[in-house]
């Protein structure tokens, strides 16, 4: 029976595994073009390979525009145009990793609702058990060190009233 129990919670795992990796891919197919290219751009914007690309132009730029390269003439001598794009293109790049990173806090506030439910969830069931345990030892008499905490630990919790105090502690600790 005890090997029974591993193997159950291996393939409760994997299941979830399963599901999580489901759920990521099924969201990516989902998302447009636009939200791909601007993931697309903003992974390859945060590698080596963009640096490297970035350093080889750069160099070749400023070699040109001093006369080092000699078959090619300076069309950029005071450097004014290799400005000019730089900004344009930290303006593109920065748009594009400020999509990204909108994309992921919608992803972010969505596995926190999850969490929130669950956690929710399991208050409830927990609840639910501690009143069950309560109930037999009270029907078989047995006694415990913290039959005096019972009926505190057998209360719902409402979230509301804890976000409540959440949000009044956090108050407070602005003001001080």
């Amino acid at each position: 029976m005890s090997d029974q129990r591993p193997a159950d919670m291996q393939s409760v795992l994997r299941q979830n595994i399963q599901t999580l990796v489901d759920h990521r891919r099924q969201q990516e197919e989902n998302q447009g073009v636009q939200v791909r290219v601007a993931g697309a751009v903003s992974r390859f914007a945060g590698s080596m390979p963009f640096v490297y690309l970035h350093l080889a132009i750069l160099v070749a730029w400023i070699l040109a525009n001093l006369g080092a390269i000699p078959s090619i003439p300076a069309w950029d001598p005071t450097f004014v145009i290799l400005a000019m794009v730089a900004s344009v293109e930290a303006i593109f790049l920065s748009t594009f990793v400020l999509i990204n990173q909108n994309r992921m806090a919608e992803h972010s506030e969505h596995r926190a609702e999850l969490d929130l439910q669950i956690s929710l969830l399991n208050e409830h069931e927990t609840t639910r058990l501690i009143e069950m345990v309560a109930a037999l030892t009270a029907r078989l008499n047995v006694s415990t060190p913290a039959d005096n905490e019972l009926p505190q630990l057998a209360e719902n919790i409402d979230p509301q009233h804890v976000m409540n105090q959440i949000q009044q502690a956090s108050g407070d600790q602005g003001e001080g």
